[in-house]
């Protein structure tokens, strides 16, 4: 239908009908027939006076969705269905879910900000999830959380408080899911997503009291969602600043589960490697800890803790010990010795056992450490220990019972490994078991395993105690173990033998350690007896009894007699045959005895007559060694009688069987002579008296038998063998080191001396051939006449032989003995017989009696010559031996006649020169010689010989040479002390006793002797060192032998006199020899000097415990060079001694000044008070330096730091440390000036603060203590009044600095507190934190406050109450600007009231608030209260109170409280325009007619304007025509900010937009803020052109703007984007597609693009500006101009939007023939992969482009071989889309 059609048709209703619900085919069409039924309409009426029509109405909502149409769609999707339907749809919001559901966030918004008004009214919570739900996981956060912050949240918090929770928990999943979605932005994706809800724009903003619907967020603000939420936001920002400056990323789950102490461990955690913990820990763990106030060191501790829990209990494996290695890295790191040792603890309890290296060494360091934990070290360690070695046994459990050990015990033995016995004693101390309980578990384990041997070196290795209660357990184990009946297996056997072998060994040690306890040795002796028994039984016999049977005496006795026959039979049997080898033969004898024992059991004979008879026999047949044996067996085992005669008579018998050469057998290395004597010996020991005479005289020959053997035998070293007098001694050991005389002589033939010997013996002991009478003897001495005639010839023949050989070999000594024996023996045997000469003569004759005489005298003539020589050859022999054997050499001294002897001896002194032990002998010799001749003379020549040869013997070991006074005058004697002094070894002793002992002075001497030793000390101590341990013990050796020698004279006063000398001249370093000699001094005793000793000693003592620490000063280079002594290295370490107790007070500040410190105080301060200085002088002086050196630097460092614990902990000890030098002062003016001055120099804050506190203290005690009267206490008074101003003044800046709010404009008000409070309470945080109360790092101006008015004496309550008074009511009108009252949150003064309020009680703050809403007067004064102020504190009490602490003050409900709050707004309007109106009135009066009269008497008042409009608003009265005078007054007002608010809340309202002034006013609110800018443009001027804009699109009459001259005011703003926005918003099509083409003609797209990424990109313009950039790359498309984004950033874009819309084949070309085929085919790869259709990885670019040409049917004219080939041109946009 034409327009004709409509022209003739009159009735406008079917017209108007017929344009909006016709199916019109193009947009155009649409837009041209809504505009004629608009027009149609407007013609017919009479616009002059507004008039409501439904028609009209309907064609401005039906134009308004047209171009909400063409906005979010674009012309190119319209269609006649598709507009019916989406003019029809009542439901707005299904339109925004479907484009969110589809990921078409951009469509959704602008959908969403031109239909929020409709369906505001309706929105609802289940609306807001099904809006929540509808938005698509994959969607720009760019653009999402724009639209969020500042429409979707600002709307929900206006209209449905109640879906904030709802909307909360959406963002807080939302955000979570982003760290499995997004992970390569997270987590800044998700903070950016949390926290639009708190940094959204707040609802007051609408400034419509009509819309004070948010009204009580506080129930809403502290839910449990937006809580959560909150916690959220706060998290995502620490896990951000976690990462980014801690280099610490954790996943957000665990970070949860973390707080600040745990987070740290994770810090640590994240550190792979151990040695790079130290690094890590100073770069960002130390910082994260000093910014959060976290204890260090404790930290560090607990982290090694947590670690241990986590990690140890999971190792499986020993080589699982990284942990290890990262808790001891941690270690290293700790300051504190205490944690030190708790950590080690720790380590060593949870370490893997056993331990690994790092582990061992770490424990061993620490238990050498000097600390009260060590003992705890030690007590685990051996712990450990047990652990380690039962983990060895694979025992993991520790904690056992009793009988779990004992198992645990037995099981380690078991092992028999080389250590289990070790183990098993260490596991029983470990659990207090006896140690004789694990032995004998651990021999009886050896008996099982037959180690026998074993068990008996284990047994003696074990101490007697120990021993014996061992052995007693086995015996007792043993007896039990035997008494079980016998197997009789071969093992069986076998075991019960090696038990019983076994228990004799054991018994047999028992008896031993048992021997002093006879009652318990008979009953072991016993018991071993019987195991001996059973032992014969079961090797002999094989008898295997239980333990009780073998005491059945009879039982045993006849199995014995079976096997004694049973053997005898068969040793019968095999008699006969061939005689067996010598091994069969010692067995078979070895048998037969056995079997002869038996047989002698059998029969009661004893052993004793059986052992004697087989000696004889064995004897008979020459087998010497078996009667050997047998001998010594029975002297072993039967010494009687019986056995002495068996001895004497085989002794007779090998005597006369060597003297007659019989053939003997001896076994090898047998010294037959020797054991000959040894039985003539035995013999003789336990013969009966009848052998006795004859016994010794066999002993006697025998003996010299074996001298004449050894003489006879050369030693295995070549040595010849020696006895003396029968003396069993080691031949070596006598030969080299005995002084017994050996002596040298050729060695004998063994074949021609020992058968003269034996047959000598048998001559003078010959065999008795009969039977002996009692007391009868048969030797040569003792025997009758009759028998010793035929005896004493062959016996000296004997001797003449024998003395011969003797005297051929030089065996003197040995020929001397014999021939006294022999000569002996004949005189004895002939005085014996011939005692009486007449008796003699009567019974033997006169013959006889002179032919003995004449043999005796014969061999006397030769004896005594041959004695006298001998003895002169022995004697020069003696003497000339390296040892003298003295009391033989005056035996053969006593030989020789005694002139002789005199001579002899005085001849070999003056030989013997300076051989003083030659000397020395033969002067003892021959002073006893002369005594014996009772020669006084010659004695004492003798003795002065002696004493003189053993001075020089002892001087000679000391290098001294006694030659020049030897044998001189005793007063020569004195010429040698003072070589006796300057020795190095000499004893005090020695000196007393050489003076003594020659009469010289002694104490001279030991004068001397004390100056020799400090002098030459002194002098090798000058070129040594000091402090080394040898001279420290050549000191402490002087100082004793110097001690030693004071009490020994008789006199010190001369010593004294010379000891003051010599320490004055001492080197001042050399404490040692101070030292000396001044105890020296003191155990003198004497009173003549004027040195305090005590005081000296003391000053040493000190000075030696101190260690300098500077180096020497001037004055101690003056000191030295004037007494010319080297200045020592000592000097170094040590303080001078002569300088400060010889020196001045002046001489010891000079030194010690430069030596004051903390740790040299002490000392330092004894000194001082045994040198009686001046103290206060020390404490002044150490209290400066110490703050100069320690403590101001680690103040100037501190804040560097950011207070770190271990730090403040230094700062702290030091400053008690200085505070008790100050307090230790007598003088307390001294005190509190030095404390000023070292507080002065403190920088400001929290310790100066306490220094000046310190300060006051000082200065209150020094007031205290001077009397009211004293001219000084003005002074104190005075200071201390300074003091306390400074102290505030300080204390204030130090609270301000802590809280950081020292900035100038506070600093300048620090001397006025009051006011500097109120300040606080000004600061700008506290308007930011009320409206972002998630933000963080805001000053807490509260505590400050409270701070500063502690420090300054305030009454803060006071200073609160002012301030509540000042800004809660204050007492200027309120009015004069409207919104005032209307935008209740716009006042920062009710903000600061409400930050003043939340530091009370809320009990408090609400019923304050209460009756200042409530009242008609205020509670702190008696000021009226207007309706302003009750509303402002009713808007604070809804922001603070919760909903049911409101109702329950107001007994209303919470929609009553807000209505009030609306009501009083109202009045307070009222109020202001001096309208007199009770809130009764007010609420009972009609709306409309109450603002009809406020607008007819009030209209040309603003504030009344607007209070109309509120009402209009409020109680919902939309009469156009009074609304048409609004909207005009509002803009003669020029209140367009307030205007468009209340445009935006009509927008809804489809009737008000038939008010002339509608369309009027939406052009003024638009244009406005862009005439007032100008360029270049601020970014308040930016963000007010972007609103104009927004207005544009919000604008529901848009079509009726003049869009033209907007677009113009735009580029005039160099704004190209936005012209372009209302170019395409144009109703008219045909003019709107010729302005948009010349405009893109002019403009550069390249701009265009730029401002729509800069300012339309997100929030409310990012819904249209998807279409403006769409238009700008489809014209660059179409005029095929791709140079003018090829390099830029926006190229991308363009390539995405001809993907997009399948339209590449122009860029293509461009890309192959402007570019290259690689940029080509890179982008029909990228098209093909976008499409679903991926290219050939391998595919070459002709190939690709072949192939996409092909695709598109499109090719070139030419072919494509080279580069520059490229395909033809594309075909229109459109068809192309439509393809």
């Amino acid at each position: 239908m034409s327009y004709r059609s409509f022209a003739r048709k009159q009735d406008d209703e079917f017209v108007v009908n017929y344009c909006l619900e016709a199916q019109w085919i193009t947009y155009e069409t649409t837009q041209e027939m809504l505009n004629y039924a608009k027009t149609r309409l407007l013609k017919k009426e009479d616009r002059t006076t507004p008039v409501y029509s439904y028609g009209l109405k309907e064609v401005l909502r039906a134009h308004a969705k047209l171009t909400t149409f063409y906005g979010a769609f674009g012309p190119e999707k319209f269609s006649g269905s598709s507009w019916i339907e989406f003019l029809n749809n009542e439901d707005d919001l299904k339109d925004i879910f479907l484009q969110l559901r589809e990921g078409n966030l951009v469509c959704a918004q602008y959908l969403w900000l031109r239909h929020r008004a409709n369906f505001e009214s309706r929105f609802d919570v289940k609306m807001l999830e099904n809006l929540l739900n509808s938005i698509s996981t994959p969607v720009s956060l760019q653009k999402l959380c724009p639209w969020l912050k500042n429409d979707v949240i600002p709307f929900v918090r206006r209209i449905v408080p109640d879906g904030q929770k709802i909307l909360a928990k959406w963002l807080e999943q939302t955000a979570r899911n982003l760290e499995l979605t997004d992970k390569a932005n997270w987590p800044e994706n998700g903070l950016q997503l949390a926290e639009v809800f708190f940094t959204a724009e707040k609802p007051d903003e609408m400034g419509l009291v009509s819309s004070w619907h948010w009204i009580s967020l506080k129930d809403y603000e502290n839910t449990e969602e937006v809580c959560q939420l909150r916690t959220l936001v706060n998290n995502l920002r620490e896990l951000i600043t976690l990462h980014r400056k801690y280099n610490c990323r954790l996943a957000l789950s665990d970070f949860e589960k973390e707080n600040t102490t745990t987070i740290v461990f994770r810090m640590f955690d994240k550190v792979l490697a151990p040695e790079l913990i130290p690094s890590i820990l100073e770069k960002f763990i130390r910082v994260y800890m000093r910014e959060h106030d976290l204890q260090e060191e404790e930290l560090l501790l607990l982290y090694i803790e947590d670690l241990l829990k986590r990690c140890s209990s999971k190792s499986t494996s020993l080589f699982e010990t990284a942990w290890e290695a990262k808790a001891m890295a941690v270690i290293g790191c700790l300051s504190d010795t205490e944690l030190i040792f708790d950590a080690v603890l720790k380590i060593m309890y949870a370490a893997v056992v056993p331990w690994s290296a790092a582990v061992e060494q770490l424990v061993k360091q620490h238990l050498e450490m000097d600390h009260p934990k060590v003992k705890l070290l030690q007590e685990s360690y051996k712990l450990m220990e047990m652990k380690k070695l039962l983990r060895g046994y694979g025992i993991r459990e520790v904690n056992l019972l009793n009988k779990e050990i004992m198992r645990v015990v037995r099981y380690i033995l078991k092992q028999d490994v080389p250590s289990s016995l070790e183990d098993a004693l260490k596991v029983a101390q470990a659990y207090m078991l006896s140690e004789d309980e694990i032995y004998s578990l651990r021999i009886i384990d050896m008996i099982d395993r037959d180690q026998g041997e074993d068990c008996d070196l284990l047994l003696r290795s074990l101490p007697p105690p120990e021993a014996k209660k061992t052995a007693e357990r086995v015996i007792t184990w043993a007896r039990l173990a035997l008494q079980e009946e016998p197997e009789n297996s071969k093992e069986d056997k076998a075991w019960r033998m090696s038990v019983v072998k076994t228990s004799i060994d054991i018994l047999k040690i028992l008896c031993n350690i048992q021997k002093d306890n006879l009652q318990k040795k008979d009953e072991c002796e016993e018991n071993l007896n019987l195991f001996k028994a059973i032992a014969s039984l079961q090797e002999n016999f094989e008898v295997f009894l239980p333990f009780g049977d073998y005491s059945d005496r009879a039982l045993v006795a006849e199995l014995r007699e079976q096997y004694i026959k049973t053997q005898e039979a068969a040793q019968a049997k095999h008699k006969p045959r061939s005689t067996p080898g010598p091994a069969a033969a010692t067995e078979q004898s070895l048998s037969t005895n056995s079997k002869l024992h038996r047989q002698a059991l059998a029969l009661k004979v004893s052993k004793q007559e059986l052992e004697a008879e087989l000696t004889l026999r064995a004897l008979t047949d020459g087998n010497v060694g078996m009667a050997l044996t047998k001998c010594r067996d029975l002297f072993k085992y039967h010494c009687n009688t019986d056995t002495g005669k068996l001895l004497f008579l085989t002794c007779q018998k090998l005597c006369q069987m060597l003297a007659n050469d019989v053939p003997i057998t001896t076994p090898a290395g047998l010294n037959l002579p020797s054991e000959i004597h040894d039985l003539a010996c035995q013999a003789a020991t336990i013969c009966s008296p009848d052998f006795l005479l004859d016994a010794l005289e066999l002993c006697k020959y025998t003996l010299t038998a074996v001298e004449l053997s050894r003489q006879c035998q050369m030693d295995d070293g070549g040595i010849l063998t020696k006895a003396s007098f029968g003396t069993h001694r080691d031949p070596y050991e006598e030969w080299s080191y005995s002084n017994f005389f050996s002596e040298d002589g050729i060695v004998l033939e063994s074949q021609m001396v020992l058968p003269v010997i034996y047959e000598l013996i048998s001559s003078l002991v010959p065999p008795a051939e009969s039977k002996r009478h009692p007391l009868d003897s048969t030797s040569l001495p003792y025997c009758s006449i009759s028998e010793g005639d035929s005896l004493v010839l062959p016996s000296i023949n004997s001797i003449s032989a024998l003395l011969q050989s003797l005297q051929e070999s030089s065996q003197w000594e040995l020929a001397l003995r014999f021939v006294v024996h022999s000569f002996g023996t004949c005189l004895q045997y002939s005085v014996s017989n011939f005692m009486n000469a007449s008796l003699s003569e009567k019974l033997f004759g006169e013959t006889m009696l002179v032919k003995s005489r004449q043999v005796i005298m014969a061999l006397k003539e030769k004896a005594v010559p041959f004695i006298r020589g001998n003895a002169t050859t022995l004697l020069h022999k003696v003497f000339n031996c390296r040892l003298v054997d003295l009391d033989l050499a005056l035996g053969y001294c006593t030989l020789l006649p005694q002139k002789e002897v005199f001579e002899n001896l005085w001849k070999l002194i003056d030989k013997a020169w300076q051989n003083y032990d030659k000397i020395l002998a033969i002067s003892l010799v021959g002073s006893q010689l002369a005594n014996l001749y009772q020669e006084t003379e010659m004695e004492f020549k003798f003795r002065e010989l002696s004493t003189d040869a053993q001075w020089g013997i002892r001087l000679g070991k000391l290098g001294i040479s006694f030659q020049p006074v030897f044998r001189q005058h005793f007063l020569t004697k004195k010429d040698l002390i003072k070589a006796l002094v300057e020795n190095i070894d000499m004893d005090t002793s020695l000196i007393l006793e050489y003076c003594s002992t020659f009469q010289l002075n002694c104490d001279a001497a030991l004068q001397l002797f004390i100056e020799t030793l400090l002098h030459d000390t002194n002098a090798s101590h000058s070129q040594g060192d000091a402090g080394s341990d040898s001279a420290e013990r050549q000191h402490s050796k002087l100082l004793a032998k110097a001690l030693e020698m004071v009490p020994l004279l008789t006199s010190t006063k001369d010593l004294v006199i010379s000891l003051s000398g010599i320490l004055h001249k001492l080197d001042p370093y050399d404490y040692e020899m101070v030292e000396i000699v001044l105890k020296v001094i003191e155990r003198a005793d004497e009173k003549i000097t004027n040195i305090n000793i005590n005081q000296a000693l003391s000053l040493l003592k000190h000075l030696k415990s101190y260690r300098r620490i500077s180096p020497p000063v001037d004055l101690e280079y003056q000191y030295m060079l004037e007494q010319v002594i080297t200045l020592p290295s000592a000097a170094q370490t040590r303080l001078p001694f002569h300088l400060i107790f010889f020196g001045t007070a002046q001489n010891f500040w000079k030194i010690l000044s430069t030596e004051l410190s903390e740790e040299s105080f002490p000392t330092l301060l004894l000194i001082s008070k045994l040198m009686k200085f001046s103290l206060d002088t020390l404490y002044v002086s150490t209290a400066k330096h110490v703050f100069e050196k320690k403590l101001k630097p680690k103040l100037l460092k501190l804040p560097q730091t950011k207070s770190s614990t271990l730090i403040n902990k230094e700062i702290m000890k030091i400053t008690q440390t200085i505070e008790s030098y100050l307090l230790s002062i007598v003088n307390p003016e001294w005190a509190v000036a030095i404390a000023i001055s070292l507080a002065q120099d403190i920088p400001e804050g929290s310790f100066k603060m306490s220094s000046l506190k310190f300060c006051l203290y000082l200065a209150e005690r020094w007031l205290q203590n001077i009397p009211p009267k004293d001219e000084t206490r003005e002074k104190a008074e005075a200071l201390l009044k300074k003091l306390h101003i400074q102290y505030r003044r300080s204390g204030t800046e130090a609270v301000l600095i802590a809280h950081k709010l020292n900035t100038a404009e506070y600093l300048r008000v620090i001397g006025k507190p009051a006011h500097l409070i109120v300040s606080l309470y000004e600061h700008p945080s506290i308007d930011h934190r009320i409206q972002n109360a998630s933000g963080k790092d805001y000053p807490d101006i509260h505590a400050a406050a409270k701070e500063i008015a502690e420090v300054n004496e305030i009454n803060l309550e006071k200073v609160w109450d002012m301030l509540l008074e000042k800004w809660l009511c204050p007492s200027s009108k309120p009015g004069e600007n409207p919104s005032e009252i209307f935008e209740l949150q716009e006042d920062e003064a009710l903000r600061r009231v409400l930050y003043l309020l939340l530091s009370r009680p809320i009990d408090y703050s609400s019923r304050m608030l209460f009756i200042f809403a409530t009242s008609a007067k205020t509670t702190l004064d008696v000021r009226q209260l207007t309706f302003a102020h009750r509303a402002r504190a009713l808007q604070c009490l809804l922001y603070l109170a919760d909903k049911e602490t409101i109702e329950s003050l107001f007994k209303k409900p919470i929609e009553e409280v807000k209505s009030y709050l609306k009501c009083i707004t109202f009045l307070a309007s009222f109020e202001t325009l001096n309208i007199p109106i009770t809130y009764e009135l007010f609420c009972n009066s009609p709306k409309e007619g109450m603002i009809k009269g406020l607008w007819k008497n009030h209209s040309h008042e603003s504030m009344a304007v607007r209070l109309v409009t509120e009402l209009c608003l409020e109680y919902k009265i939309y009469d156009l025509q009074l609304w048409n005078g609004l909207l005009q007054k509002l803009l003669g007002f020029n209140m367009i900010l307030y205007l468009r608010k209340v445009l935006t809340a009509i927008s809804s309202i489809h009737s008000l937009w038939q008010v002339p002034y509608f369309s009027k006013a939406w052009q003024r609110v638009v244009q406005i803020p862009l005439l007032s800018a100008s360029c270049p443009l601020s970014p308040s001027q930016v963000s007010d052109c972007c609103q104009s804009l927004i207005a544009v699109l919000e604008c529901p009459v848009s079509g009726d703007l003049d869009m033209i001259g907007v677009a113009r005011q735009y580029v005039q703003l160099e704004l190209p984007a936005f012209a372009l926005a209302c170019l395409m918003l144009m109703p008219h099509s045909e003019k709107r597609h010729q302005q948009i083409k010349n405009f893109l003609n002019s403009c550069n797209p390249q701009i265009i693009l730029q401002q729509l990424e800069e300012h339309m990109s997100t929030g409310q313009l990012a819904g249209f500006s998807h279409q403006i950039r769409n238009l700008v790359l489809n014209n660059i498309i179409n005029k095929k101009e791709f140079g003018i984004l090829a390099k830029t950033k926006y190229f991308q874009a363009l390539k995405l939007h001809t993907m997009n819309t399948n339209n590449i084949t122009d860029l293509v070309n461009y890309l192959a023939n402007e570019l290259s085929l690689d940029e080509a085919s890179v982008f029909v790869t990228e098209y093909s992969k976008h499409r679903g259709n991926p290219v050939p990885t391998d595919a070459a670019p002709c190939e690709i482009l072949k192939a996409a040409a092909a695709a598109l049917g499109a090719l070139r004219r030419r072919p494509l071989p080279g580069p520059t080939k490229g395909l033809s041109p594309a075909t229109e946009p459109h068809a192309s889309a439509k393809k």
